[in-house]
């Protein structure tokens, strides 16, 4: 007696089969892919964390006046910038809690997680690779120079030259456009603005790149001279975060926050307020430029 072995399914049978079964776990890929996307995909986990931790991690910066000020007898942290910082965490209901850093150490302290959020930052390509700009500007600002009184150098173009020294902040904004519009100067990189302040001071620069409202607070302490240097190139002043998943919600709300400031006027007249109450006289401002 023989014993029949199971009759094999036709080759294209068994094709189908297989095609099947890869289709199958193909849908059961892609399943696992969709949920792990939409769990993942929460906008509002950074918001969340940060109203969680009861905190706001925000850059301080010495020598940064009127944005940053440092109380000698307290330690504590004013300026507008904190101002904008605390008016933020009042609406999370949370508290500021400044970090000590410097422009050009922004990048890496976004990318160690020690930051929650940044003012007044310019975007920058290089920056921007661990950090989100809002697209809606808090204030907008431009490129002068302080010089001692007597300046004749109006123009980049006059600036790009082998014999004028020119202080720049390490890291910062200021370095790259005076890499970009003077490469011909002699280009001096300082860690903060009171360096260049006593580079200016001590005759051991002629000129230092920085944002027109700095500027104005460098000149006063030096009895300088601002000029801003043609073609004029103004700048978005932005509030920056830590590029990360889950920051849409926050990137959303605090763009909400800017356009009503904007809107208000809320930004500007943070600004002139701050800057009268340190004496610092706007009228030496262009005529034809606002914030």
């Amino acid at each position: 007696m023989h014993t029949l072995a199971p009759a094999r399914p036709p080759a294209a049978a068994r094709f189908s089969l297989r095609r099947l079964a890869l289709f199958v776990v193909a849908l059961v890929v892609m399943a696992l892919s969709g949920f792990q996307a939409a769990v993942a995909a929460d906008p509002n986990l950074v918001l969340d964390r940060i109203r969680t931790s009861g905190e706001l991690r925000v850059p301080v910066m010495v020598g940064e006046e009127p944005g940053y000020i440092r109380d000698r007898d307290t330690g504590a942290w004013g300026g507008f910038y904190m101002d904008w910082a605390n008016d933020i965490a009042g609406i999370l209901g949370v508290k500021v809690v400044p970090v000590e850093t410097t422009w050009g150490n922004l990048a890496a302290d976004f990318q160690a997680n020690k930051i929650d959020i940044a003012f007044g930052l310019n975007p920058n390509p290089k920056r921007g690779l661990v950090v989100d700009y809002l697209n809606a500007p808090l204030f907008t600002d431009a490129w002068a120079i302080v010089t001692k009184p007597g300046n004749t150098r109006k123009t980049w173009a006059s600036l790009n030259d082998p014999a004028v020294k020119i202080v720049v902040q390490k890291g910062g904004t200021m370095q790259v456009v005076a890499e970009a519009l003077t490469p011909k100067a002699t280009i001096v990189p300082i860690e903060d603005r009171p360096l260049g302040v006593m580079e200016l001071q001590s005759g051991r620069a002629d000129a230092m790149i920085v944002a027109i409202f700095d500027a104005v607070q460098i000149a006063k302490q030096i009895n300088g001279e601002i000029t801003l240097p043609t073609p004029v190139l103004r700048n978005p002043a932005t509030i920056g975060v830590r590029r990360e998943e889950g920051n849409e919600g926050y990137e959303n709300w605090l763009t909400n926050w800017v356009n009503q400031q904007r809107a208000l006027g809320l930004a500007q007249g943070k600004l002139q307020q701050s800057f009268e109450k340190h004496g610092i006289d706007l009228t030496m401002l262009p005529p034809d430029f606002s914030f």
